[in-house]
């Protein structure tokens, strides 16, 4: 969860570790409007080398693919 904290390194370590595991994963945003939730699931997203790949609401979903042994595949655009 992304709170009122803002974006801190332990949330982005938090985020690289689970997609490390996962592959893909959910974060719940709750930082002020819309922009200030779109800028921070960007920087968020950049600072863990993922994608973005879905936003409804408050939550942000990441995708970042494995080195080794993928299981989620998301076709190219």
């Amino acid at each position: 969860m992304l709170g009122n904290a803002g974006l801190t390194d332990g949330v982005v370590n938090e985020l690289d570790r689970a997609l490390t595991d996962h592959e893909l994963v959910k974060v719940n945003a709750r930082v002020g409007e819309r922009d200030a939730r779109n800028e921070a699931l960007a920087l968020l997203a950049g600072r863990t080398t993922s994608e973005l790949v879905q936003r409804v609401g408050n939550v942000g979903v990441f995708y970042r693919r494995r080195q080794r042994l993928p299981k989620i595949l998301i076709p190219d655009q």
